[in-house]
């Protein structure tokens, strides 16, 4: 039997400039849909594990036509919730060279953002589940969202199942009255599984480093010293990720991560990525790919490289959905990075 992974949060339309435009140059915008937590469910999902996600959408075309789309993934949607409210709206223009993407978010009064505690049978969700996934995005939406995030991690270390939380740190989103470290430090508590970039442990959870994240090169060997203090704050957490991102421009970036597992710090292969065609998403196909490796007994160096491979490939990709098999992210983790014609 597949492991079964089930993941919580905010699933949004997504509306993107056509190509690397800028808003309404041209009077069109491509409409998919997109979030953290779905986009991991859909990379479980393609690597043939059990995905489920569970979120609150509303009752009307658009909450029917995102059921569809992740059906169509193989994402099971049984534990999706129909209620009151709107579906969320991100807009995306995606940047080229010099000039960085930009994301607009509309998100208030959401189905999820106003969904309240004890509106979900976590008790349901977790039945028979060995892995669930949450983000810092689902927190910041809300009060009652962030309620709701604290009740599911409870939950499921309740229930025995194994906790990630990638610690995403989002600012334009912090806007009802609490710190995110005031609300993620509590739920991180009960997190096996961290998963961060260069900033979120520092903005999302107060733990300051020295490292700065505005830099295009990254100091390695500082992380190490970051992921330790990080399990040093959380002494229930069994491993934390930290990917690695060098941004030479909009359209050329270093990509790697690093993992520490409380048995030794390790840091990947590095990517040299360029002429990127999304980089929305690649956080969250890190953490499907190292979810996928850790579920499945791969060893933690093993884990990485196809959690940081899975996510080189998503750039190459357009939408939040990496649309990549385990065999071709064993390809690459493996060293074929040739591009070749496959025929």
């Amino acid at each position: 039997m597949p492991k079964r992974i089930v993941t919580f949060g905010e699933i949004m339309l997504r509306l993107k400039a056509p190509g690397f435009e800028r808003f309404f140059q041209s009077p069109s915008l491509e409409a998919t849909f997109g979030g953290g937590e779905a986009n991991v469910a859909v990379s479980a999902a393609n690597y043939g594990l059990d995905a489920a996600l569970v979120t609150i959408l509303p009752k009307n075309d658009l909450g029917d036509a995102c059921i569809a789309e992740l059906r169509r993934f193989g994402v099971d949607t049984g534990l999706i919730m129909r209620g009151a409210g709107r579906m969320g709206i991100y807009f995306l223009e995606n940047g080229a060279n010099q000039r960085g993407s930009k994301v607009v978010y509309d998100r208030a009064g959401s189905a999820i953002a106003i969904a309240q505690p004890g509106s979900i049978d976590w008790k349901k969700a977790f039945t028979g589940a060995d892995w669930f996934h949450i983000t810092g995005i689902t927190p910041a939406i809300s009060q009652s969202a962030a309620d709701l995030a604290l009740e599911s991690v409870q939950a499921a270390r309740a229930a025995g199942t194994t906790v990630s939380c990638d610690f995403n740190f989002r600012k334009n989103l912090w806007k009802y009255g609490k710190t995110a470290p005031e609300v993620m430090g509590e739920l991180v508590k009960y997190v096996d599984v961290g998963i961060a970039n260069e900033e979120d442990c520092q903005k999302s959870l107060g733990i300051e480093v020295d490292v700065d994240v505005e830099k295009g090169s990254l100091d390695t060997a500082k992380y190490e010293a970051l992921t330790a203090k990080v399990l040093e704050t959380y002494p229930d957490m069994k491993t934390i990720a930290i990917t690695l991102r060098e941004s030479k421009s909009a359209d050329h970036n270093g990509w790697s991560a690093c993992i520490n597992d409380r048995k030794q710090f390790m840091v990947s292969r590095k990517y040299d990525i360029t002429d990127i065609v999304d980089r929305v998403g690649g956080g969250d196909a890190f953490s499907g790919g190292l979810i996928y490796g850790l579920s499945t007994g791969k060893d933690t160096r093993a884990a990485l490289e196809f959690a940081v491979a899975a996510s080189c490939l998503k750039h190459s990709i357009g939408g939040d959905f990496n649309r990549v098999s385990v065999d071709e992210v064993e390809k690459l983790s493996g060293g074929d990075a040739s591009g070749r014609v496959q025929r």
